[in-house]
């Protein structure tokens, strides 16, 4: 039974300024909670109803979550939870501070530039795992990395792909590497020469890369268009783009 207590902290980390007090945030649903196992994250508590943990027995008592183990009946859960799916397991995880990456030789690194739809971010950060690539810095004013939406909408690839908040003007001034961005009005991505190792700065839907991160891009590219459409959404621009320096 979830107790009022633990009702209470969950559904007050469900806003940033919450989880950035407690140092906590929430991992709902068993494909989301199942990536923690073999994560490096560390998991406070476990709300989990008993078909869950009979089906699971093995991988809690490996993983040392029996004692962290709560059990809860679907209701609980789903008056617990932000996710309307979510009827079998929610963790309470600890928040890691992220360290800012250094480049590596062939490593691409994504850059992002107030995106701030926290669905976008948790579909990068899904196609980032996809590709390889470990480490995406976000502006501040990005969704932040621990909302429930975007742990949800990465599928799992949260826990693989390591997510930075920072000054993107101090981070990309320090670079020696090329730094790609994303416009309307830049080359065609196809005909383009890339990089292996690389910055891509990717900018909101709305505004694009703000004039103040603009002056750090050494190439401007663009995805051609051959249709009607206005414009692509910043995540699957950022698949299409990133297939093309994959490829």
């Amino acid at each position: 039974m979830i107790s009022k207590n633990q009702l209470k902290l969950i559904h007050a980390l469900e806003q940033k300024k919450q989880r950035k007090k407690n140092g906590l945030f929430l991992v709902q649903g068993e494909k989301n909670v199942g990536e923690l196992f073999n994560s490096d994250f560390t998991v406070k508590q476990l709300f989990a109803t008993s078909s869950y943990i009979n089906k699971n027995s093995r991988a809690l008592n490996e993983f040392g979550l029996v004692s962290l183990t709560i059990e809860a009946t679907e209701d609980e859960l789903k008056k617990a939870g932000t996710l309307i799916s979510n009827n079998s397991v929610l963790a309470v995880v600890e928040c890691k501070i992220m360290p800012l990456p250094q480049i590596q030789k062939d490593e691409l690194i994504l850059v992002l530039d107030q995106v701030g739809d926290p669905g976008n971010l948790g579909t990068i950060i899904r196609v980032a795992d996809w590709y390889g690539i470990k480490h995406i810095i976000c502006s501040p004013d990005c969704a932040d990395f621990y909302n429930p939406k975007v742990i949800a909408a990465s599928m799992g690839s949260f826990a693989r792909v390591q997510v930075s908040h920072t000054d993107l003007s101090e981070y990309l001034s320090q670079q020696s590497m090329a730094i790609y961005g994303a416009f309307l009005e830049g080359e065609n991505i196809h005909k383009a020469n890339l990089n292996k190792s690389a910055f891509i700065v990717m900018g909101s839907e709305s505004h694009g890369i703000s004039p103040e991160i603009e002056k750090f891009i050494s190439h401007k590219m663009t995805i051609p268009s051959f249709g009607g459409a206005e414009s692509l959404n910043v995540a699957m621009a950022t698949g299409i783009i990133v297939d093309n320096f994959k490829r």
